[in-house]
């Protein structure tokens, strides 16, 4: 979300051809709130710049944007366990990758473990 909102040249081609086919279609892209927690934490690292958060905020705000916030909830945890550790070790992916499998939806990712997990993945 963050390559995309800035134009990132990191966002491979095909992710970003499959955000803006989901804008224009008036489609919704789920962000796990885990995301905006991270968000925080890159921003305590120094390693994006505090206004990232701001934007997002704002966009997860528009009426009738493309991205929308996914809380994680306990059916998220409930699909947790379907997520092997051993495939995707760290907890926040973790949390992303459950998201799109409760949604039964692909997962926007550079991640390789994500890509390796089994799931749908678009990068």
């Amino acid at each position: 979300m963050i390559w995309y909102l800035q134009n990132n040249p990191k966002l491979s081609a095909h992710a970003d051809a499959f955000i803006s086919a989901a804008a224009t279609a008036g489609d919704k892209i789920a962000v796990s709130s885990i995301t905006l927690i991270e968000t925080v934490y890159l921003i305590e690292k120094g390693r994006i710049s505090a206004e990232v958060f701001s934007t997002i905020a704002r966009i997860l705000r528009t009426p009738n944007g493309v991205f929308e916030e996914m809380p994680v909830d306990l059916e998220i945890a409930r699909v947790l366990n379907r997520i092997e550790a051993s495939k995707v070790p760290d907890m926040p992916d973790r949390i992303i990758a459950a998201t799109s499998l409760y949604l039964n939806v692909p997962v926007i990712s550079k991640d390789g473990k994500i890509q390796l997990s089994g799931l749908t993945t678009i990068w």
